[in-house]
C-alpha cells in the first residue's frame, strides 16, 4: 500500500471514531421545569414595575381611579400622551427647549465623564508614580458619600467659579464622579501589559497605545460608564444649580406637569414612561456589554 493510500486509511478511521458526548447535567426533567418556572417568576417581578407604569399611561382616566386598581389597561388608549404633549405646548418654554437642555448636559456629561475616567484610569493601572495607591484609595473612599452630602461644598464651589444657572454647573461635576473611574481603572488592571509594552516595541506613542490599544479591549467597561452617566444626567432635575426656565431640563418640566394634581394624574403616568423610556432603550441595546463586563471584572492576567 502506497504512503498515500495509508493516510487517507488513517483519516476515515479518524472519521469513523465515535464523537465524545457531551456531558449532561445531573437533573431532572422535572429540575429543569422547575428551574424555568422559577426564573420567569424573577423576571416578571423585575419586570412588573415597568409593565404597571406602561399600562397606566394607558388607560383612561376611569380606570386611572378604579378601585381595586387593575394592571393590565382594558381599554387601552393615547389620551394621555396627547394632553401631555398639549400641556407641554401651552408651556413659556417650549418642549425643545427643555429635550435640547436634556440632551445636550447628557451627552456633553457623558462624553467627558467617559474621556476623564478612561485617561485617569489608564495611568492608574499601568503606571507607578508616588502617591498613586493613596490616589486610589481617596477615590473608592469618595464613592462613599452621595450626592446629598457634596451639594452644599459643589453648590459654594461652584457659586465661587460663576457657574450657577450654566449648563457647567451639570456638565463639569460629572466628569469627576469616582464611579467612572474606579469601575474602568478595575477593568484595565485586567489588560495584558505585554499588549502595551509590544505596541511600544513597534513605535506607538502613549496617545496611540491608549486609542488604538487600550480603549478598544475595554469596550464593554466604557459601555457600561456610558449607561450609567447617561441614566444620572437624564433623570437629573438640576433645579439647585439652574434657575433660568430656558435651561432647565425635560425631567424637571415633566415633574412639574406631574404635581399638577388630580386632573393630571393621567399625564403623571405618561410622565413616568417617557423619563424612562431613553435609560431603557440604552440598557437594552447595551445588555452584552454589560454582561461582558461582569465576566471579565476578575480575570487577571
Amino acid at each position: 500500500m502506497s504512503k498515500k493510500k495509508k493516510q487517507v486509511v488513517e483519516v476515515e478511521k479518524e472519521y469513523k471514531k465515535p464523537l465524545i458526548k457531551r456531558r449532561k447535567p445531573n437533573r431532572s426533567i422535572a429540575g429543569d421545569i422547575a428551574l424555568y418556572v422559577f426564573l420567569a417568576l424573577v423576571a416578571y417581578i423585575m419586570a412588573f414595575p415597568i409593565i404597571y407604569a406602561v399600562n397606566s399611561a394607558l388607560k383612561p382616566l376611569d380606570e386611572l381611579f378604579k378601585f381595586p386598581p387593575t394592571i393590565w389597561a382594558q381599554h387601552p388608549t393615547l389620551d394621555n400622551f396627547s394632553d401631555l404633549f398639549v400641556t407641554m405646548g401651552k408651556s413659556w418654554v417650549s418642549f425643545s427647549r427643555y429635550l435640547f437642555n436634556t440632551v445636550f448636559i447628557t451627552a456633553a456629561g457623558t462624553a467627558g465623564h467617559l474621556i476623564i475616567a478612561s485617561m485617569g484610569a489608564f495611568v492608574l493601572a499601568k503606571y507607578e508614580f508616588p502617591g498613586s495607591h493613596q490616589f486610589f484609595k481617596l477615590v473608592t473612599v469618595a464613592m462613599m458619600f452621595t450626592g446629598y452630602v457634596t451639594q452644599i461644598p459643589n453648590y459654594l464651589l461652584l457659586n465661587k467659579l460663576g457657574w450657577i444657572d450654566t449648563y457647567w454647573s451639570i456638565i463639569i461635576p460629572a466628569f469627576a464622579l469616582p464611579m467612572g473611574l474606579f469601575l474602568m481603572k478595575q477593568f484595565m488592571e485586567g489588560l495584558p501589559s505585554s499588549l502595551i509594552e509590544a505596541a511600544k516595541i513597534d513605535g506607538a506613542n502613549e496617545w496611540m497605545v491608549f486609542s488604538k490599544i487600550v480603549m478598544p479591549n475595554v469596550k464593554p467597561a466604557w459601555m457600561t460608564l456610558i449607561i450609567f452617566s447617561v441614566q444620572g444626567l437624564w433623570n437629573n432635575k438640576a433645579a439647585t444649580f439652574i434657575y433660568s426656565e430656558e435651561k432647565k431640563t425635560l425631567v424637571y418640566a415633566l415633574q412639574q406637569i406631574q404635581a399638577g394634581g388630580i386632573a393630571r394624574t393621567g399625564q403623571g403616568a405618561a410622565v413616568l414612561v417617557v423619563v424612562m423610556i431613553i435609560p431603557i432603550l440604552i440598557f437594552v441595546f447595551s445588555e452584552s456589554q454589560i454582561l461582558e463586563t461582569m465576566a471579565s471584572s476578575g480575570l487577571k492576567e
